[in-house]
């Protein structure tokens, strides 16, 4: 009896692995790893997109008309870059400035130069297809297309058969005072983007035209002189020719009337000649025949 009880508590202390499985099995832990997702990245704002700087040329433009058509806006940016920078230099302060802008303030005159040098050129556009049917007629390099496309200016056969680059600046006998605002392709492209609503805004208008009338609207309306189309061209153009293209001399000369005048004056003991008749038509040379329509709808032909 007394050897019993050691071989029953061996036995219990040494139980087989099948009694002891189930208890261990429920003690058991399963660890299971899980990968936590990482945030997204929050999508960038970008302030500008859909704008560009790439000049639009509508695909009625042939491979031709669209390398001039380029090169003409290429020098409109150049010519306006330029008078920006002078005045962003000199300020009103200039007498460039104050024969053109008078007394006015700088900073309307370096905002217009600046949208047509470096402004969004994505809402407008540039075609060579007569549409309107407005290139037949005498004179006409293009036109501003007005309510029938607000955002659109046509470019006539005229304008890449007659108009000069910037590289041509005083040359062929050119003055600034006389010679036709669409001499050269970017001064004539400055007029046709400031009539564009997106780069004129309705504020760049008609207020004079020749020379002697710009220079006139400098000294009595100085605030009508910074948002007139013709004044913007000619201060771009006067300015690039005395800074760059013939540097401390440019080509500004008289206007007509007065160099007329001048001659008439060397002249006054020479006799008057001979009145003849003559049935021959009088001709207009193309560029003096330029006309565009302005955002009211008046035709002008300077």
């Amino acid at each position: 009896m007394q050897g019993l009880v050691p071989t029953i508590l061996l036995a219990l202390l040494s139980g087989s692995p099948a009694s002891a499985g189930p208890v261990q099995r429920r003690q058991e832990v399963v660890t299971q790893t899980v990968a936590a997702s990482a945030p997204s990245a929050p999508t960038p704002w970008t302030w500008n997109a859909g704008g560009s700087q790439a000049w639009p040329i509508h695909e009625s433009c042939n491979a031709t008309e669209r390398a001039l058509l380029k090169k003409g806006l290429d020098d409109a940016a150049t010519l306006a870059a330029h008078a920006r920078d002078h005045v962003l230099r000199f300020g009103n302060s200039s007498d460039m400035f104050q024969k053109y802008f008078g007394s006015a303030p700088s900073a309307e005159v370096v905002g217009w130069y600046d949208k047509i040098a470096k402004g969004d050129r994505s809402r407008f556009k540039f075609r060579c297809d007569d549409v309107d049917g407005n290139c037949v007629l005498p004179g006409w390099g293009g036109h501003w297309r007005g309510e029938n496309g607000t955002d659109e200016t046509v470019i006539c056969p005229l304008s890449y058969t007659t108009r000069k680059p910037l590289e041509d600046m005083c040359g062929y006998g050119y003055r600034v005072a006389r010679g036709a605002l669409s001499f050269y392709f970017g001064s004539d492209l400055i007029h046709r983007l400031l009539h564009m609503p997106s780069v004129g805004e309705g504020a760049a208008e008609h207020f004079a035209d020749s020379y002697t009338e710009c220079l006139e609207l400098a000294a009595e309306k100085p605030a009508e002189a910074v948002r007139n189309s013709h004044t913007l061209q000619y201060f771009a153009l006067d300015v690039y020719a005395f800074d760059v293209a013939v540097p401390n001399e440019g080509c500004t000369g008289k206007p007509a009337r007065e160099e007329e005048e001048e001659g008439s004056h060397e002249h006054e003991s020479a006799p008057a000649p001979t009145a003849t008749t003559s049935s021959a038509p009088t001709t207009t040379s193309a560029a003096a025949a330029e006309c565009h329509t302005h955002s009211n709808g008046e035709v002008h032909c300077a």
